[in-house]
């Protein structure tokens, strides 16, 4: 689930308000790529930029309502990095997450990230789904959101939960956020779903000219892959599914187990700190340290760090490193200076950098809340969410009541559910899952449930790794998978391997080293120097909660 996003580069970001129009296909070849990889009826225009040069942006036109296709059409931003083989796979869409993220930066990052052989055979294609960035419209249901400094989120009794003045009550504030955007949007919500995002993959097909697509999708674009296959089994040619989503937790039920996943991570978090006493001085025993941590929240709490981080902020900022460890060095140094130096700086700063909502995250999150919202039933009385997030808390502390307020507008969504799609599909080639044993945003559990239902998939697996997307980020033995499937269609299979359900399995990288300066930085307030670990450019480019 989505937290933030980064947003592209001021200059693909102008570029990509290229208007394209549909035509009519070009002949498929035998294999359904595109047989010349033709531009189909799209009118692609130069946005490159200093790190992707050759990217190409244009828009397409979909139907809102995809049961009205004469109706209203909205806009849809692409991007391309196109291909420059001989050997010509076809179209490779890429998502990566949310929902609400921005999937144009995606095609850059991975026709660089695969190997060059492998990429030069694919047109890469990013698009940002309805609602999001660049198409239009976009949605943004309350800006400022999640300005700080916001409400604990942890409530401490009848008052911070339901009473108070209007708008600053938690259970308030998350139903007025659900009337504004009915205020602002009620033509769109009924139609911001995954079935009709899917639908509109379909479209950029259709538009792209090929009789079948590749698809390369991480966490919320996994379903979302799913989803597409199970409306157009014989249009999907490869599929990558890494970090994958529970087809069978859609939403409510997914962010509780999320709960559970995610304190578990920030114990682990406290370990690796407790593991490296010497640069950041909180102690040796993980329970010290995960006391210090709730200690700080409680400081936070009476007097917000850099007038900005109360405990609801913390919160924000320390989740992701619940996605990506990469990022433990410098909220560990942040912990340490305020608890050592009694030095807020590092952890506004930390804050700035992992937690701040711009006007690309509100977007994001407004999606986020329309889609989610719309899925899949929600409780509708308050009263079963106290009663479930309570018991959840008790065990699962760290996130659990932030986690709830932000899916909390679901309970007065201005929009009926629908209901989801059993994903189970015996029609598709080989589809390749990727999936971390520890992963906390999307639980190891549910890529067993989608290896199950997805008949022919195989299911890869980093034991021990606890990050959320996995490949092409630093795994050369995940992303040797990934070539080798994207180069030939070929997926491991595990034989005779008792009740392990893993095809392969890869090991985890291992954790981060304390950056350099760590232990001056840490006790005397000041920031170390950047590692640049291996997986930080693909966690900008997922955001968090995705």
């Amino acid at each position: 689930m989505q937290r933030r996003t980064f947003a592209l580069s001021a200059a693909s970001a102008a570029a990509v308000v290229l208007a394209g129009t549909l035509a009519a296909a070009p002949a498929a070849a035998p294999d359904g790529g595109a047989s010349d990889g033709s531009d189909g009826g799209l009118k692609w225009t130069g946005c490159g930029t200093k790190d992707y040069p050759k990217l190409q942006c244009a828009t397409v036109r979909v139907p809102l309502d995809h049961a009205r296709p004469d109706g209203r059409q909205i806009e849809l931003a692409l991007s391309r990095i196109k291909h420059t083989a001989r050997t010509y796979q076809g179209p490779l869409l890429v998502n990566p997450g949310g929902p609400g993220g921005s999937g144009v930066g995606m095609a850059g990052y991975v026709a660089k990230s695969l190997p060059a052989e492998v990429a030069a055979q694919y047109d890469v294609i990013g698009f940002d789904p309805r609602g999001v960035g660049k198409s239009e419209p976009a949605l943004d249901c309350r800006p400022g959101y999640f300005d700080p400094v916001r409400l604990d989120s942890v409530p401490r009794g009848p008052q911070t939960e339901q009473a108070g003045q209007a708008g600053q009550a938690n259970v308030q504030r998350a139903a007025g956020f659900a009337r504004s955007c009915a205020q602002r949007h009620q033509d769109v919500l009924p139609h911001m779903n995954t079935p009709s995002a899917a639908r509109d993959m379909d479209v950029i097909r259709r538009a792209l000219g090929s009789e079948k697509i590749n698809y390369f999708g991480y966490s919320y674009g996994t379903y979302l892959g799913a989803v597409y296959a199970k409306l157009y089994p014989g249009r999907v040619r490869r599929a990558v599914l890494d970090s994958v989503v529970n087809p069978e937790g859609v939403w409510y039920e997914a962010n509780i187990a999320q709960d559970f996943a995610f304190d578990k991570r920030h114990k682990a978090f406290a370990a690796w700190v407790a593991r490296h006493d010497a640069e950041y001085g909180l102690g040796t025993d993980p329970a010290d340290v995960e006391a210090a941590w709730y200690a700080m929240r409680d400081a936070v709490r009476e007097d917000p760090a850099a007038g900005k981080v109360g405990p609801a902020e913390l919160e924000d900022t320390f989740l992701p490193g619940g996605y990506f460890n990469g990022y433990w060095p410098e909220l560990a140094e942040a912990f340490a200076a305020y608890v050592n130096k009694g030095d807020d700086g590092p952890l506004g700063k930390a804050y700035d950098e992992h937690a701040a909502v711009d006007a690309a995250g509100d977007n994001s999150y407004s999606v986020y809340a329309a889609v989610q919202c719309r899925d899949a039933s929600w409780p509708r009385d308050w009263n079963t969410w106290r009663r479930d997030m309570s018991a959840v808390h008790a065990k699962a502390p760290f996130m659990t009541w932030n986690n709830a307020w932000y899916n909390a507008p679901c309970a007065f969504w201005p929009v009926p559910s629908l209901t989801p799609p059993d994903v189970s599909n015996r029609e598709l080639p080989p589809v390749l899952l990727l999936q971390a044993t520890d992963d906390a945003a999307t639980p190891y559990e549910g890529a067993v449930t989608l290896h199950r239902k997805l008949a022919g998939s195989s299911l890869v697996v980093e034991e021990g790794g606890g990050n959320h997307g996995i490949s092409l980020s630093g795994n050369r033995c995940l992303d040797g998978h990934v070539a080798a499937y994207l180069a030939t269609g070929e997926v491991p299979r595990r034989g005779s391997q008792g009740r392990n359900p893993a095809d392969a399995v890869c090991a985890a990288l291992p954790d981060p080293e304390p950056r350099d300066g760590a232990k001056t930085s840490a006790r005397n307030g000041t920031s170390g120097t950047a590692t640049g670990a291996d997986g930080a450019a693909l966690h900008r480019l997922l955001g968090f909660r995705s």
